[in-house]
């Protein structure tokens, strides 16, 4: 007995330890999307509203969390997303666990940890919404699996202020136990009903209502950014190859495994796909929906296969190279141009920050607004709401969402005075350079260039002569 407790000892150990090493190669690296909420979070820290003090396209439990942990960046940052993705490790195996045994437990860990570590690092470095989702999409089809609905409805709930893709964790919940539907829906509504009213209460509803809900709409609908069926397929394709080792041994439980549970996982992994597809962009964060479900049935097939097609096993292991050697998050990440630009551009922000200083920033690049942890002067950090073209497109075109919204909101902004000005996009994208915007000329009038890095301009406001 105290030879397998010391055993489990070791192998959790060994399970945070490699999570924790592979991210701390990522430590003086801000990946984009984690960078968006860190932003906000500063902006809260500054004691601003999400929403009515400051722009916010997605729910608000990303910043709240970040600011509750202070807005790390760092080795703090990265220690907290490997605590996360252990105690998501720690979710997998308990629903594997007590689904089947103890060998289904650890194999599920040692297939999410793996996959935590040896997948896109876009989609696993970063704590964004669809990486954070992973946690409660295990915990409420647990506890939607153990007959509490009103706790697994509780729990979407939470997750829907994470991200709006909780719907589909919710449906999947419904399938575990249809049975608890109104339990389910109770648990799912009441943290939404607390959260809208407390948004109400400080006047930051309309404008949560307008930059989640009508902005995210938007997107949603615009074709920019849309791939074709073609390359969907391609797409998925190489998610699935990457994800051999995964996908073969859950695979060889639906089709081989009388088990009881088999059509519902099957029903759980075919909801999240569904919620992968929708927008029709397959982003690699995206596919973070399949892993808890591919997980729990992989644990199943792998621990099955050991018994009965070491043949089969040994091919999916093989298989499992293909990532490690495809992603090597051992590997020391390097900046991106535009993220070693910006930290160019905030190194010379310091050097020139008086006290009391605000700023705004011409483009989107959150990660300027993280490294000088200065308040914003509007509600407004980027230009997105200001020229209505999303930062997954604003360097390669030109064409906002909505040409009338982007206008009003632009005369927000020249209704302030930010004491430094940062134009972090006019060297990307010509197009959306400041001075195209006649609106903003006056405003633009009373800022002085003070500092460059060739490709972003950094603005004072001009002294009195």
């Amino acid at each position: 007995m105290m030879q397998t407790r010391r055993a489990a000892v070791l192998f959790w150990f060994g399970v945070g330890a490699f999570l924790a090493a592979a991210r701390l190669c990522h430590k003086d690296l801000l990946w984009p999307d984690e960078d968006y909420h860190l932003a906000a979070a500063i902006q809260i820290l500054h004691a601003k509203a999400l929403y009515r003090d400051v722009w916010y396209d997605k729910p608000p439990l990303s910043a709240v969390i970040y600011a509750l942990l202070g807005a790390p960046t760092g080795w703090i940052l990265r220690l907290c997303d490997a605590l996360f993705a252990l105690g998501c490790c720690w979710l997998a195996y308990r629903f594997a666990a007590q689904v089947w045994s103890r060998r289904e437990g650890f194999i599920a860990v040692a297939l999410l940890a793996f996959f935590l570590v040896f997948d896109a690092p876009s989609a696993v470095i970063p704590l964004e919404p669809d990486t954070f989702l992973l946690a409660p999409n295990f915990a409420a089809a647990y506890l939607a699996w153990r007959r509490r609905p009103f706790w697994a409805g509780l729990v979407c709930g939470v997750a829907f202020l994470l991200n709006t893709k909780a719907v589909f964790v919710l449906a999947a919940c419904a399938v575990f136990g249809f049975a608890g539907w109104p339990f389910l829906v109770i648990g799912f509504l009441l943290p939404n009903i607390a959260a809208f009213g407390w948004l109400q209460w400080s006047g930051a509803l309309p404008d949560y209502v307008a930059q989640v809900w009508r902005w995210g709409l938007l997107y949603a609908a615009d074709p920019e950014g849309r791939v074709s069926v073609g390359r969907a397929l391609q797409l998925l394709l190489n998610w699935a190859w990457l994800h051999g080792a995964l996908l073969i041994p859950a695979a060889w439980f639906w089709w081989r495994e009388r088990d009881a549970n088999r059509g519902k996982l099957g029903a759980w992994a075919a909801i999240s796909l569904v919620a992968v597809a929708v927008g029709w962009r397959f982003y690699p964060h995206y596919f973070m929906q399949l892993l808890p479900p591919l997980t729990i049935a992989g644990s199943r097939g792998i621990s099955q296969m050991f018994v009965r097609a070491r043949i089969v096993l040994a091919v999916a292991i093989v298989i499992a190279l293909v990532p490690a050697v495809r992603f090597q998050p051992f590997r020391t990440a390097r900046e991106t141009d535009m993220g070693g630009d910006s930290k160019n551009a905030a190194h010379l922000i310091e050097g020139l920050q008086r006290p009391g200083d605000t700023i705004f920033v011409w483009g989107s690049r959150p990660d300027l607004l993280v490294r000088t942890r200065l308040p914003i002067s509007s509600r407004f950090g980027d230009s997105q709401p200001l020229t209505g073209v999303p930062a997954d497109r604003h360097i390669a075109t030109s064409q906002p969402l909505n040409e009338e919204w982007a206008r009003q909101n632009r005369q927000q902004l020249a209704r302030s005075r930010p004491s430094i000005l940062v134009d972090g996009l006019t060297g990307f994208n010509l197009a959306l350079g400041l001075q195209n915007y006649p609106d903003l000329a006056v405003w633009f009038e009373q800022y002085c260039p003070v500092a460059s890095t060739g490709r972003t301009v950094i603005y004072r406001l001009c002294e009195p002569r």
